[in-house]
C-alpha cells in the first residue's frame, strides 16, 4: 500500500468532498498509520486542518469516513503537506527491517505505528515499531531520501525503570 491509496480513497468519499466545500481553507497537516501485523487492528487517519477554525479534523479510513474534531495539544500551526506525496508503506517497512539487521535485532516486527509530519518544509514518517520480546523501536524517516535518520531500540523493561523512577 502507498499514501495516494488511502488519499485517493479520501477524496472519493462524499463526506470528504462536503467537508472541503464547506471548510475552503482546510488542508492536509498529518497523517498516522497503524499496521498489526499479529492481528487485524489496522487504522489510518488523514488530518486536516482548518485555520479559520484553529482545529484539526481526522478522518479514520477504517469505518464509515467522517471528520472527527482532535483536541489540538500544541499551539504550533500545523504544516501542510502535499497532496501530492506519496510513499509506499511496504519499502519502509523493509528499511526498518534492513536497519533490524544491521543493528543485529532479531524480533520480529508485531506492530508499526507510524505519524507522517512535516517540520521545517520537510516530511517525516515518525514510528514506534513493536518488536517480540517486550521490545520496541523508536524510529524517524526522512521522506525525501527515503531514509532511517533516528533509530533507538528500547525494551519495555526501560520503560519500567523509567515509572519507577518518577
Amino acid at each position: 500500500m502507498n499514501l495516494q491509496f488511502y488519499l485517493e480513497k479520501l477524496f472519493a468519499s462524499e463526506s470528504f468532498q462536503n467537508f472541503v466545500k464547506e471548510k475552503t481553507d482546510a488542508y492536509f497537516c498529518s497523517g498516522f498509520f497503524c499496521v498489526d501485523k499479529k492481528g487485524k487492528d489496522n487504522k489510518t487517519h488523514i488530518d486536516y486542518y482548518v485555520p479559520s477554525e484553529d482545529k484539526i479534523f481526522s478522518f479514520q479510513l477504517e469505518s464509515k469516513i467522517e471528520p472527527m474534531p482532535v483536541d489540538v495539544i500544541e499551539k504550533e500551526t500545523p504544516e501542510k503537506i502535499p497532496d501530492n506525496l506519496d510513499f509506499n508503506f511496504n519499502e519502509i517497512e523493509n528499511i526498518i527491517k534492513e536497519k533490524m539487521q544491521v543493528e543485529k535485532i532479531n524480533n520480529k516486527i508485531e506492530k508499526v505505528l507510524l505519524s507522517l509530519q512535516r517540520v521545517d518544509k520537510k516530511d517525516f514518517l515518525v514510528g514506534t515499531i513493536f518488536i517480540s520480546g517486550l521490545g520496541m523501536i523508536k524510529v524517524k524517516v526522512d521522506l525525501d531520501k527515503i531514509e532511517i535518520t533516528e533509530f533507538e531500540k528500547k525494551s519495555f523493561f526501560d520503560m519500567v525503570k523509567v515509572l519507577k523512577k518518577n
